[in-house]
């Protein structure tokens, strides 16, 4: 016998002919194909015995199928809270790098695909003058962080009292040392990119460039990733072009890891890096392209196209899971002024400082606005230390 369920529901015990259970009896799996079959209809997929002829070159076997994205929505989550550990971690809020996360949190707060992370995210930034306030650091003396930060940041739980679950869905690679948190914080600023509107554009990629800068772990990486946005001279006035530069930029740093990769023999095997997204995902993103042209540089890119494939894949595919069970609604209109003041945890934000996260759900420079009137009017308070 053959059974279907959450993982979750198994480890807690089940009874056979147990009522409104979520585990099922698979009724008709006495072949591949019928099994296969079975396992697409429940998960909304439709992948193929012959998926296999995509591995001689060396694309994972379900990378024409863009539903698969929707369960990033997940590793998004997983990669913010993560984010956010190893901020505290390691110590990183400094006092030259307070503003850099004050403004992602509001970057985050405004178009973070996940609702309990725009929640969560609300409620540090609302409070973050009360466990951080400008006077922790002494101006004649180095940072000195505090355990207290810690410990009071750890209680909010940024994505949701679930959250960090421990695993990863899509960005799970074959090996431990692969994928996992990069890939899922590629996938939130992606959809960041998305998310945006035209104004919004340039700061979007400054909050994103100083975040990967100031608190990104691996040095080498932050160091190439600061130096492409060194290059852009010009600030963006479109969303269109700032999420195609960030989608340039990933294809960059594939291009030089595909190449690291190969000679050192430290890729993921099953997930080795590609240019993306490849042609069984979007055949109309390409132009007529040579038969040996390797790299993005030599791919004639249909931009338009790219551009709707990026909305596309990373806006309503990318939430379509949690849209469809009702835990996460991308159409921020919709929320309630009681949803955005009940927080994940049960701390309640201030009615005003609500009022403003509302308007911020809409527009990005609304909470930046509140957040530094608050600033102002702030009694000075003494240190933590």
């Amino acid at each position: 016998m053959l059974f279907w369920g959450p993982p979750t529901k198994f480890s807690t015990g089940w009874k056979p002919n147990q009522e409104k259970s979520e585990i099922r009896e698979v009724d008709n799996w006495r072949t591949a194909e019928l099994l296969l079959n079975w396992i697409n209809k429940q998960i909304g997929s439709s992948y193929g015995l012959d998926d296999e002829k995509f591995e001689n070159e060396q694309l994972p076997s379900n990378i024409s199928d863009p539903g698969q994205i929707a369960q990033a929505i997940y590793d998004v989550e997983e990669a913010t809270a993560t984010a956010f550990d190893i901020i505290l971690e390691q110590k990183m809020i400094k006092s030259k790098t307070r503003a850099s996360l004050i403004k992602f949190l509001q970057l985050l707060v405004a178009h973070h695909p996940s609702q309990r992370c725009r929640k969560g995210s609300a409620e540090v930034l609302v409070n973050f003058d009360e466990f951080c306030p400008l006077d922790m650091w002494s101006s004649d003396k180095h940072d000195v962080p505090t355990s207290n930060l810690k410990e009071v940041l750890h209680d909010f739980q940024i994505c949701g009292k679930e959250v960090p679950r421990g695993y990863w869905m899509f960005c799970r690679g074959s090996r431990n040392e692969t994928r996992g948190f990069s890939c899922g914080l590629w996938v939130l600023m992606h959809s960041l990119s998305v998310r945006i509107e035209d104004g919004e554009s340039q700061f979007a990629f400054t909050y994103i460039c100083d975040f990967i800068h100031n608190f990104f772990i691996c040095e080498e990486c932050r160091q190439h990733f600061y130096e492409m946005c060194s290059r852009v001279t010009s600030p963006f006035k479109k969303s269109r072009d700032f999420a195609l530069w960030l989608w340039s930029a990933h294809n960059e740093i594939n291009d030089r890891l595909m190449k690291e990769e190969a000679s050192l023999k430290t890729g993921d095997p099953k997930f080795p890096k590609i240019i993306w997204p490849p042609k069984q995902l979007c055949p109309s993103c390409y132009h007529l392209q040579g038969p040996k042209d390797k790299g993005t540089n030599q791919i004639d890119w249909d931009q338009n196209e790219v551009f709707k494939f990026l909305m596309s894949y990373y806006g309503n595919t990318l939430i379509s899971l949690y849209k469809g069970k009702g835990v996460l609604a991308d159409d921020r209109a919709n929320a309630t002024l009681d949803d955005l003041v009940t927080s994940t945890n049960a701390v309640v934000v201030p009615i005003g400082a609500a009022f403003a996260i509302a308007i911020a759900s809409c527009m990005f420079g609304a909470l930046a606005c509140y957040w530094r009137s608050r600033q102002k009017s702030r009694k000075p308070r003494r240190s933590w230390n």
